[in-house]
């Protein structure tokens, strides 16, 4: 890879033609070198075109990662939507080993009125199944990523996710600064703000590579709301800029997936602001 921090969008190009998984080459020419690629309504995409994802990648010198089903809860009161919610992650762990993903993205799931720490409990139970069932599977390449969650009711704060990854082998964090920034009620509104999070990440793990999500965020008492562009940063945070002179200038390697609604397009402006800086 030869930017230490790339940048790519939340799935398919705005004004790309066509199909989702052919979108590596048409990135790589506006100068974005990764892609994550969207199953949130369910892992559809088939091993053929799977395979033809990883070899257009790997073409064009883009980095893929996939973002898993939103419908996943490893802490839930029910035991079958565990049950449920790790076939789904076993699933996209096969599917991802296809697609050469680097990262297999997902929310983690609901406090549902319960102490975090019971549904920690529960939670990191069925990491150990979801990572038996894999290697029952054969699935040898994968690495999954659980998020940052930007409500208040999910498992998923910075120090949950960073708790998970230091559990368990095949595990590494998803930084969502807009999630941090709307779950703690508007935290990220200077270049300072980031030194926690950079702290706790390099106290507590090794990190070769920061897979982060970034978008402009609108935010209520119960965390996130809505996604905005990097246009409308002026009334919503957090800020770009103040991002990525903390990875400038702690030597951080990062990808960065834009998730305004102008993926590519925004993702572009953040490359290019980077490239500013550097």
């Amino acid at each position: 890879m030869k930017d230490k921090v790339i940048f790519g969008p939340a799935g398919k190009p705005i004004k790309f033609r066509g199909k989702a998984f052919e979108s590596p080459d048409y990135l790589a020419k506006r100068g974005l070198h990764a892609f994550e690629y969207q199953s949130t309504r369910g892992v559809r995409i088939k091993e053929e075109a799977s395979l033809t994802l990883r070899d257009i990648a790997r073409r064009n010198d883009v980095l893929v990662s996939m973002h898993g089903p939103y419908y996943i809860n490893m802490c839930s009161k029910e035991e079958e939507k565990i049950d449920a919610s790790i076939e789904r992650l076993v699933q996209c762990a096969r599917v991802g080993e296809y697609m050469g993903a680097y990262r297999l993205v997902f929310h983690p799931g609901f406090y549902s009125n319960r102490k975090p720490e019971v549904c920690m409990d529960i939670a990191k139970k069925a990491f150990t199944r979801l990572l038996e069932r894999c290697e029952e599977e054969g699935i040898e390449n994968f690495t999954f990523a659980p998020e940052t969650t930007g409500k208040r009711s999910q498992l998923g704060s910075l120090d949950e996710i960073i708790e998970m990854c230091a559990s368990f082998d095949h595990f590494e964090p998803t930084i969502d600064f807009a999630h941090v920034h709307a779950r703690g009620r508007g935290i990220l509104n200077k270049k300072e703000d980031y030194n926690c999070i950079f702290s706790k990440l390099e106290d507590n793990l090794d990190i070769e590579r920061l897979h982060c999500h970034f978008t402009t965020i609108e935010y209520a008492h119960g965390g996130e709301r809505k996604h905005h562009t990097l246009d409308e940063s002026d009334e919503y945070g957090p800020h770009i800029k103040d991002l990525l002179l903390n990875l400038i200038e702690n030597g951080w390697k990062a990808t960065i997936i834009c998730e305004t609604p102008l993926l590519d397009q925004d993702a572009l402006k953040m490359k290019q602001l980077y490239d500013s800086l550097i």
